[in-house]
């Protein structure tokens, strides 16, 4: 069997029996692609003829030509996946990739807003319409809802912490008001529920209740709680756009990405008191050590707190350090 054949398979498999998202697929068929075209450029076409020097010297290449550490750490999981699956199909005798270390990677803190950037770009009045004479009603009343459906989508990213992957795959059966609760469908295929409440609530419900059916009249039924202008489902490339464009306005951040609304909710929540293991959940990491990152922003918080409130932080002692 040619390397490019196990590769399909290997997406196969975790397309059917791993449930890993058509995101995962087409990142990993995207690494894998790159790794088999380096292998074939060595001569190298069979599962059989990898050896553990030719995988190290493709990921030298990979940092070589200037690859991010972590795009690199996904490559080299993406490879040591294939051939675990390819040894356990008896595709293969060898493993050349069983002992051969991730490239690690700096930890580098999630980007967040402060609470006042939050509330600057959620205030209600960025989102007021006066009507466009020059414009048809029709044209007037999109205008209104998509800057309604644009406040929820902003309100929901920070009030509930979602990925946007989340968000735009939002249906309308999942959105349960009455019970002030989301359910999402995570990495993975993994369901989770998550609360809903105060402003991101009542954003939901207005938009739900008065705009969304603007947003819906010309399109095909769709069960989406999003909608573009054509009354289909919103792309996730439109919500990065929705968010770029209130971050630069109001929110004094250029390029702002809809995961750093969820880091500035996992953060806000911690220094709010909320327990490290519930912001997990909230937040559907498989792993704790993930939502540990957001500790050390909490610890910066923490220490202004005391440096603001204790009697003995200031004057003489400025200079201290503040050990955790």
């Amino acid at each position: 069997m040619r390397l490019e054949r196990a590769v399909d398979e290997y997406l196969d498999y975790l397309a059917v029996e791993r449930g890993a998202s058509p995101n995962t697929i087409e990142g990993y068929g995207r690494d894998l692609r790159r790794y088999t075209d380096y292998l074939e450029g060595c001569g190298v076409t069979a599962p059989q003829e990898v050896t553990r020097e030719l995988v190290a010297a493709y990921v030298t290449a990979l940092q070589e030509v200037g690859l991010a550490p972590a795009s690199v750490e996904r490559a080299v999981s993406a490879c040591k996946g294939l051939h675990r699956f390819m040894v356990a199909e008896h595709i293969c005798e060898e493993h050349p990739t069983a002992d051969l270390p991730l490239p690690k990677k700096p930890v580098r803190l999630p980007d967040v807003l402060s609470r006042e950037q939050v509330a600057a770009m959620l205030d209600e009045a960025n989102f007021a319409y006066d009507d466009d004479p020059s414009k048809t009603p029709r044209k007037n009343a999109l205008a209104r809802a998509s800057l309604q459906r644009d406040r929820t989508m902003l309100e929901v990213l920070y009030g509930c912490g979602l990925r946007v992957s989340e968000l735009c795959g939002l249906d309308l059966r999942e959105v349960m008001l009455e019970d002030e609760v989301l359910r999402v469908l995570g990495k993975g295929s993994k369901e989770r529920v998550v609360p809903i409440m105060g402003t991101a609530a009542r954003a939901m419900a207005d938009y739900l209740d008065q705009w969304r059916g603007v947003l819906a009249f010309s399109g095909a039924p769709t069960p989406a709680v999003f909608l573009n202008a054509r009354g289909g489902r919103i792309s996730r490339q439109s919500a990065h756009a929705i968010c770029e464009k209130y971050g630069r306005i109001y929110g004094g951040r250029e390029g702002l990405h809809p995961h750093t609304l969820r880091h500035s909710f996992a953060t806000h929540m911690l220094e709010g008191g909320a327990d490290l293991r519930v912001v997990q959940e909230l937040l559907g990491h498989a792993s704790i050590s993930t939502t540990q990152l957001y500790t050390h922003i909490d610890r910066t918080h923490i220490r202004m707190v005391y440096l603001q409130a204790h009697p003995r932080a200031g004057s003489a002692h400025k200079n201290a350090v503040v050990v955790y």
